[in-house]
């Protein structure tokens, strides 16, 4: 792994971090103008995550494994009515 690579790999995982706390702010908001804020700055998160991963994708440095239709499958019909 390169050093490019494993700096935007590390950038991922704070971006991510950063998504978590703000959606958990979001939720435990005390007021509008509070959640508002919080929204504002998830969204702002999720868009730089998007950017990253992206740019990783292009590169080829992250290839996220494709869900076998059988575990897909699985999942719709454990939550399903």
């Amino acid at each position: 792994m390169n050093r490019d690579q494993n700096l935007m790999e590390n950038l991922l995982i704070l971006e991510k971090s950063g998504c978590d706390m703000y959606l958990h702010g979001t939720i435990e908001a005390s007021s509008g103008d509070v959640q508002d804020s919080f929204k504002s700055a998830l969204n702002d998160s999720l868009h730089m995550q998007e950017r990253i991963y992206s740019e990783m994708s292009a590169k080829g440095w992250y290839q996220p494994d494709c869900a076998e239709q059988t575990k897909m499958q699985e999942v719709r019909q454990k939550f399903c009515c």
